[in-house]
């Protein structure tokens, strides 16, 4: 999906599918993640966009904002900005397909990868698979 979308909408609205209510004993992640659905696409912070991500809740309208994000924070690590390390990992983690039917997302992930400074080892290890899957040769 390369299709600027409407970031005023909800996923709900997106999607065109409303969730019934959490069930009484779901975890604090499955409540958030319910309510995040109901939000603006638009208004959600790097972490409540990792948490849906990183449980592919949303993708493919919500790890468009994730990139820009990143590729926003990445390029200006110089001027003290602060990337998210669990928002790019739930962005790298995503299975492969979801890499390899989106072209331009690679490329901006990619593009993220080369400005980051001082990537912790266990984000390397992602990075590395995520080349690998998403048919680089780096």
């Amino acid at each position: 999906m390369n299709r600027k979308v409407d970031e005023t909408k909800s996923l709900e609205q997106l999607e065109g599918v409303k969730w019934p209510a959490p069930p009484p004993d779901a975890t604090g992640l499955v409540k958030a993640s319910y309510g995040l659905r109901k939000l603006p696409i638009g208004r959600l912070n790097a972490h409540e966009l990792s948490r849906l991500i990183g449980q592919d809740i949303g993708v493919p309208w919500l790890l468009p904002l994730a990139l820009d994000l990143l590729h926003g924070a990445a390029h200006d690590q110089s001027l003290g900005v602060f990337y998210d390390d669990d928002l790019l990992t739930a962005a790298l983690t995503r299975r492969s397909h979801v890499w390899r039917s989106n072209p331009g997302w690679v490329t901006k992930m990619k593009e993220i990868i080369s400005a980051l400074d001082d990537i912790s080892p266990h984000i390397q290890e992602d990075i590395q698979k995520f080349l690998k899957e998403s048919g680089s040769r780096e």
